[in-house]
């Protein structure tokens, strides 16, 4: 009965890692709320093939326009997918456009990169650059319609560039590039429905998301930014001076769009700045923490904590033992609060394999679990109770003898009110491991 009403996930395996802060193999479940699911390479739809076609021969670039849908880290870094634009047609050659008091005043024809000089490409690529730091407004779709597909065109050759990989980007390239992605990714997200009629009732389940108009450019310059940080030409020791912590803090913050296309690409791109910048991943742990602290103390309320849980799932498959204290207070301090706010439905999936995943690592742990569960067990959300019963199953599965002793009477308490409730699933789903 267990099985056909929540579903039981198979058993995983779990590797010793080599290093204490390497992101593993990816095994998340699919999102709660979405059904994006993390697979392997041999099964995910966007696995990223290698792809050789340089900028400047003239081969095309393919991005797919439906959302990114997993997150495949099996593949090398170095490899990515060939990915289907809309609109992908042969370059016309770009415009630098030069603007005054808000108008287009002047235009330059640029070249495409296969009709110069490689001697020139460099500087041709910087004038690319310079062009598509224009950020034009999409809410009117008729507003500078040829401009937009000049600037869209432009940012596929760029992605063509920096995917065939033939002509390394010197350090004042890297900063102008850095300098693009901020002025078109950093901006003000639109207020979510309920602030903006003031309401403090309101469901997440049933909120309508709010697609982001300008995602015909935004699509491409994510695309970009993976290109440039999986290239096996960025050395991570120059990069990390513009992919700093500044620019990581404003990438994080940007999981709170509510356009699930842009969460998508941001989960595939921090994980992969994980993965390729040590240096960052202290860091990126803490901001993480930083996001949940706020959303379960303050908010209650955040679009991308079902992505984040995601990256986490990886990054907890890849800790070493014996594991750090630092792990450890961050599944008490900010993995099990996450069971608090009310809407756990959304992302609950992703957070029960991340804290089967230290029960896993560590059975010692199980007890801090199982506490940590029965402190925030639902009252009166039988929906809740239901899922946690599901995640207590797994939890005892990896429990040991000794641990179980410890928490075994208040958790045969809670098992008891539970079969006197009158919600009849919670009498079908007592953990079988009992």
């Amino acid at each position: 009965m267990f099985n056909k009403i929540i579903g039981k996930r198979s058993s995983r395996k779990h590797s010793k890692s080599e290093s204490n802060e390497s992101p593993g193999p990816t095994t998340n479940p699919a999102n709660a709320s979405g059904g994006r699911a993390v697979a392997s390479a041999g099964n995910s739809t966007n696995s990223r093939n290698s792809g050789s076609g340089a900028g400047h021969s003239g081969s095309k670039t393919t991005i797919n326009n439906g959302p990114r849908n997993s997150l495949s880290l099996a593949a090398p870094h170095h490899q990515a997918a060939a990915r289907t634009l809309p609109g992908k047609e042969k370059y016309p050659g770009s415009t630098a456009i030069t603007t005054a008091n808000g108008g287009f005043s002047a235009m330059e024809n640029l070249p495409a990169f296969r009709e110069v000089a490689a001697s020139e490409r460099l500087n041709l690529f910087s004038k690319k650059l310079s062009l598509c730091c224009h950020v034009f407004d999409f809410l009117d779709p008729a507003k500078n319609v040829r401009e937009k597909e000049i600037k869209r065109q432009t940012l596929l050759e760029l992605v063509d560039f920096i995917q065939a990989g033939s002509i390394k980007l010197n350090e004042s390239l890297q900063e102008e590039l850095a300098k693009m992605f901020s002025e078109n990714l950093f901006r003000c997200l639109p207020p979510s429905a309920h602030e903006n009629t003031g309401s403090e009732v309101f469901d997440l389940e049933e909120e309508e998301p709010c697609m982001e108009p300008a995602w015909p450019h935004l699509q491409i310059v994510y695309e970009l930014l993976l290109r440039f940080i999986v290239s096996t030409e960025t050395d991570p020791k120059i990069a990390k001076r513009y992919i700093d912590h500044s620019f990581v803090l404003r990438l994080l913050e940007l999981f709170d769009s509510e356009d699930h296309r842009e969460r998508e690409y941001l989960k595939t791109i921090l994980h992969r700045i994980y993965g390729k910048f040590m240096v960052h991943r202290p860091f990126i742990r803490k901001a993480i923490n930083n996001i949940f602290y706020r959303f379960v103390m303050e908010t209650e309320r955040h679009s991308g904590i079902g992505e984040l849980l995601e990256i986490l799932g990886s990054i907890i498959n890849g800790f070493a033992l014996p594991m750090k204290e630092e792990h450890k207070l961050f599944l008490v301090r900010a993995l099990i609060p996450l069971h608090k706010p009310k809407c756990v439905t959304l992302y609950h999936q992703q957070l029960s394999y991340c804290i089967t995943q230290f029960v896993e690592k560590d059975y010692k742990l199980s007890d801090t679990v199982i506490r940590g569960l029965l402190k925030y067990w639902p009252v009166t959300n039988c929906q809740k109770e239901v899922l946690f019963l599901g995640e207590l199953e797994e939890v005892l599965e990896s429990t040991q003898a000794a641990e179980f002793q410890r928490c075994m009477v208040p958790l045969f308490r809670q098992i008891g009110r539970c079969l006197n409730s009158s919600h009849f699933q919670s009498h079908f789903l007592e953990p079988k491991s009992l």
